[in-house]
């Protein structure tokens, strides 16, 4: 006699739990993203841009003797050239990163939590940032500020899926316990 094999889940509650882990394995990432862009932000009000600079130097010389027209190696040393010819340009950008680094953290904690109000705001805010990104691509395109951008897409996307999910639930629930 062969051990018996438990029911398996109905197929749709098995895409259900998946697409639940893919969005909180997201949202984590958007969490873990959020801490790194608030010390980013700490980081770019208390160093000097010239420190930036010359740490940016430091990283990619080894890179640039070998290869000088690397890619990624100019586009740090340029971004780091930007910051020491625009004192404003690192103060906005701090105060960018700690905007965004906040919010990000604080909805992405709310949402893990199943905050039903968390998860308008997350949305509102995600598609602000997008407007934004979009902007600051017709100004200047990146192919990372495009892939951020199109993450933040998906996850509001996602966002928007769970919500609506979470609301369901809910209100089936409520039905319940008036009936």
């Amino acid at each position: 006699m062969g051990a018996e094999q438990p029911p398996a889940a109905p197929e749709g509650r098995e895409r259900l739990s998946r697409e639940v882990l893919v969005f909180r394995i997201v949202l984590i990432c958007k969490g873990l993203d959020g801490l790194l862009e608030l010390v980013g932000g700490v980081l770019l009000l208390i160093v000097r841009p010239s420190q930036i600079q010359g740490l940016a130097a430091l990283i990619t010389r080894e890179e640039l003797q070998e290869d000088p027209g690397d890619f990624i190696a100019n586009h740090v040393l340029s971004a780091s050239h930007s910051l020491v010819h625009d004192a404003g340009l690192s103060f906005w950008g701090a105060l960018y990163l700690l905007v965004h680094g906040v919010v990000k953290v604080v909805l992405v904690w709310a949402v893990l939590r199943d905050r039903l109000w968390a998860y308008p705001w997350m949305i509102g805010f995600l598609v602000l940032f997008i407007g934004y990104q979009i902007y600051a691509m017709v100004v200047h395109f990146t192919w990372g500020l495009l892939l951020l951008t199109l993450l933040d897409v998906v996850v509001c996307w996602l966002t928007v899926r769970e919500y609506r999910r979470l609301r369901r639930a809910r209100d089936e629930r409520e039905t319940v316990v008036v009936a």
